[in-house]
């Protein structure tokens, strides 16, 4: 359900450019969110829609600036990927979001990867450990994906979600139908794990919504995928 007049409500959507930034964005202000959205590069943030107000904060040299930003808002949401060739930075750039987070005392809402969930034809591996399950160009960052994993564990006092999308992030449309789950990947009737990069935004906002609905929760990891033909197709 959409609501496109403007509530109190304040998120900051980080690496707001991205694949899955930007349909974060898109599906917040559908909801009515005030959105900040925050990239390094100013001149990819000059082509959101002119409701969104901007912030070009390269958070890994300007660490301090983060805190300020989550301060002012009621919720954060972390879309960063590095570019190819720098997947390393990414642990580095979470804990900068979650020490700013542990802070400000704001809730934030995690894009994790699928490197640590586990297949869902119980053999026990992950998407990271099974033997021949990822192509060598995405080990980089499934890597960098699992090292960010386990740093939630230091960050208790933090409300955190991270959310894992399936094997397969990919464009599409947006369907608004899909299933949540935990630490298994959700496969659809071929048994693919797959998800669009729009539903994935609106899985994303869906939780934040729930976040507001619920009040304090716990930290969790979860994951998200189709599981119906028609969503799938």
């Amino acid at each position: 359900m959409t609501n496109t007049a403007l509530h109190d409500r304040k998120i900051v959507v980080f690496g707001a450019t991205g694949y899955v930034g930007r349909e974060v964005v898109t599906e917040a202000l559908l909801r009515g969110y005030q959105v900040t959205a925050v990239a390094r590069d100013i001149a990819k943030l000059s082509a959101l829609p002119d409701i969104v107000a901007r912030q070009s904060i390269d958070i890994l040299a300007n660490p301090e600036i983060v805190a300020e930003v989550l301060a002012g808002h009621d919720v954060a949401v972390s879309a960063l990927r590095p570019a190819t060739g720098q997947e390393n930075l990414l642990p580095e750039m979470t804990r900068v979001l979650l020490d700013a987070a542990r802070q400000s005392k704001t809730p934030i809402f995690v894009t994790g990867g699928a490197a640590t969930l586990k297949l869902a034809d119980g053999s026990g591996h992950t998407v990271l450990s099974a033997p021949d399950f990822l192509p060598d160009s995405v080990r980089p960052i499934a890597e960098a994906c699992e090292q960010v994993d386990r740093l939630f564990d230091q960050y208790d006092d933090v409300r955190w979600t991270c959310l894992r999308p399936p094997a397969m992030l990919i464009p599409g449309e947006k369907t608004r139908n899909y299933v949540r789950g935990t630490d298994t990947l959700v496969t659809d009737h071929d048994g693919v794990a797959r998800i669009s990069f729009a539903d994935f935004g609106v899985a994303m906002v869906d939780l934040v919504d729930a976040g507001f609905d619920a009040g304090t929760r716990n930290p969790q990891r979860l994951t998200v995928g189709y599981r119906s033909q028609v969503a799938a197709a």
